[in-house]
């Protein structure tokens, strides 16, 4: 076995492959768009990557590429997090104790020649898409979220990677009987009445204004948060233009103060994973077809983020935020996964216990000092 250094399109394409060969006959994996995943890796295409160094790593045996990884550091998130964090992500790798050593290897010393002290991931090029799957295999992953074979934690831990934190998984899903808690109902009535808020769904119609509601909101409501580092103008609008083929404006919440100022916000993207599935990541020559029909119907959601400025917290708008989104993408089939919370954030756990959201799956991001103790940024 060797690794190689990813140097030109052709191995390129051979990184991006990769999982689709891998994960062929596992019922649980939803290819994703190969398009979207050769997007991530493009800078002309992914603002990310503006601000990063990055190298992609393959992994050879017998004249085969059987694994994978790619090394990076984010410059805006040093800034934020105020130490020299590298990371890691895109791991694949057999179920081979060497092939692993070796690949974390490659990507630890590219760190380490490039000054970080610590290791961390698995990450991604994509906002919010951190973790490993460390419980809640089943079901199958919802849209822009972690996949990974069990085995992969047992190789992060024996390289010496260890948990930093856990981000949890909630489910609400109203083809089980689920209902917002009668107490939810009479609380949130109290909290809209008390800081005059109010709530409305996305305005396709000014969506430039909408996009620059977002990045304000969520640069002073999650700047805070474990991991999260400012977003650019560039990024939230390529979100934005690559959301908003699929978004339903139902979906995406506004809160306001009685003076008009925005206070926070909740995002909900269609699980188009469902769409997805059997369609080998290709849109053609009738995955389209699919989409174009399905998309409207769809009822299963992802929570992506929602945030509440810090004047307003301990107020109870995350919870008023919950229950606009409830009442506006509400059906007898609909499905929302709040994915994801850190495990600390006690004010958000809380809110959705007080919900009666049921824990559905965990994922866990690792790190490890290069040369030094783990750190707990």
């Amino acid at each position: 076995m060797h690794v190689s250094q990813v140097e030109n399109h052709r191995d390129r394409k051979t990184f991006i492959e990769l999982p689709y060969q891998l994960y062929r006959d596992d019922p649980r994996w939803v290819p994703p768009l190969r398009s979207e995943m050769a997007g991530q890796f493009n800078r002309k295409k992914n603002p990310f990557l503006e601000h990063c160094e990055s190298v992609l790593f393959l992994l050879w045996e017998n004249k085969k590429p059987v694994g994978r990884i790619a090394a990076f550091i984010d410059y805006l998130a040093i800034e934020a997090w105020g130490e020299a964090i590298g990371l890691f992500g895109y791991y694949e790798c057999p179920a081979n104790a060497a092939a692993s050593q070796l690949l974390l290897k490659t990507a630890q010393d590219w760190l380490a020649e490039r000054g970080m002290q610590f290791m961390r991931g698995p990450w991604s090029f994509v906002s919010q898409e951190w973790g490993s799957v460390v419980e809640g295999f089943e079901p199958a992953p919802v849209v822009m979220s972690p996949y990974n074979p069990p085995y992969y934690n047992e190789q992060y831990e024996d390289f010496g990677l260890e948990k930093v934190k856990d981000l949890l998984v909630y489910l609400i899903d109203a083809r089980r009987g689920y209902q917002i808690p009668e107490r939810i109902l009479t609380l949130t009535d109290k909290v809209s009445n008390r800081y005059k808020i109010l709530t409305r769904p996305l305005d396709m119609q000014n969506l430039e204004k909408e996009t620059e509601m977002l990045i304000s909101l969520s640069n002073d409501s999650l700047i805070k948060n474990w991991g999260y580092s400012p977003v650019t103008d560039a990024e939230v609008t390529a979100m934005v233009n690559d959301l908003k083929q699929i978004i339903h404006p139902k979906a995406v919440i506004f809160a306001k103060d009685e003076a008009g100022k925005p206070v926070g916000f909740a995002i909900a993207i269609p699980d188009i994973n469902i769409l997805l599935k059997g369609l080998d990541g290709r849109l053609f020559p009738f995955g389209w077809l699919k989409l174009l029909h399905g998309l409207p119907k769809l009822t299963n959601y992802r929570m992506f983020a929602l945030g509440v400025i810090p004047e307003y917290h301990g107020k109870g708008i995350d919870c008023l935020l919950y229950r606009a989104l409830y009442d506006s993408i509400f059906s007898p089939s609909m499905r929302l996964e709040i994915n994801y919370v850190l495990e600390d954030n006690d004010p958000m756990n809380n809110a959705l216990q007080k919900l009666n959201a049921t824990l559905l799956r965990r994922y866990r991001v690792f790190q490890r000092g290069i040369g030094q103790s783990v750190s707990t940024q």
